[in-house]
């Protein structure tokens, strides 16, 4: 997939994306990882943990050809999107530890990322054919995180300008993000169908758990209603901006970003289905009981 849309509009669009997520960051956010260590170490670990080991049992459950495996994998590895916040806030979430999730998120993925999806790699026995180095992750991440460092600045030095661009920025960021599915799926018609059968069905599986255990699993160990719907848009919206830019730029392939394109279709569908079955929820175990 060698176009101007991967070697120019996906940098610039990662790039945009990264800097609306500066625009909503300051030093409070990682602050606050002190003051509700409890809520973000369990947001984390389903996050770290229980997300690639679920994905990774549905790729074997599903039998999935190898490098849609390791897209499966890359994704699950990928940290929470900025649009996260957004059904964050229509649900009644705490958008401030979406805030804090997403940052501390993306940085722990320095690291995280690469070991998972080597690991996927060396398991299907892909090396020869795709290899992330970390190094080369690194270097993504410095490009990544130098335009969350000026959102953060311009928000410092520029408050009004910031809060003023935020909501464009997050629209923006639901857009770009369709243009780059359509793209890809457009560049891979003539296989879409194929793909499509073989990972759509893990695609959605793994979209609709990742929002029931990032909000059931909260709320299991006592966190509070909006922290627990914070966790699970955190947890269910993934960067695939991110997912898909790793797959064609670093891993130099497509089809391992096919299942973070179909991913983020039901993503867009089924966060905003779940959060109003929540919210439901929410509102009729606080409506008064009639005698």
């Amino acid at each position: 997939m060698d176009s101007a849309l991967t070697t120019v509009g996906l940098p610039i669009a990662l790039g945009i994306i990264m800097f609306g997520l500066g625009l909503s960051l300051t030093p409070e956010d990682f602050r606050r990882v002190a003051r509700h260590p409890k809520a973000v170490a369990i947001a984390l670990g389903c996050q770290l943990l229980l997300l690639p080991a679920l994905c990774f049992g549905l790729v074997l459950l599903l039998d999935l050809p190898p490098l849609l495996a390791i897209g499966m994998m890359l994704l699950a590895a990928s940290p929470g999107g900025t649009s996260a916040n957004l059904y964050s806030h229509l649900f009644r979430g705490d958008v401030a530890l979406n805030v804090t999730l997403t940052a501390v998120n993306s940085v722990i993925a320095i690291v995280s990322l690469p070991v998972i999806t080597n690991l996927a790699i060396a398991y299907y026995d892909q090396g020869d054919t795709v290899s992330l180095q970390f190094s080369k992750v690194v270097e993504v991440f410095v490009i990544v995180l130098a335009p969350v460092a000026l959102g953060i600045l311009a928000r410092a030095k520029a408050p009004a300008f910031a809060a003023s661009a935020d909501k464009p920025v997050r629209i923006g960021s639901a857009v770009i993000l369709a243009v780059l599915v359509l793209g890809i799926l457009l560049d891979q018609r003539e296989n879409v169908g194929d793909y499509l059968a073989d990972v759509g069905l893990a695609a959605a599986l793994f979209c609709a758990a990742s929002l029931v255990i990032g909000y059931v699993v909260p709320r299991a160990l006592g966190i509070v209603e909006g922290q627990a719907i914070a966790s699970s848009m955190e947890i269910g919206v993934h960067n695939g901006t991110l997912a898909i830019y790793v797959a064609v730029e670093v891993l130099d392939t497509t089809e391992i970003s096919i299942p973070a394109a179909v991913y983020s279709i039901f993503m867009f569908v089924f966060a905003a289905l779940w959060g109003m079955v929540v919210v439901r929820l929410t509102d009729r175990r606080r409506a008064p009981v009639r005698s």
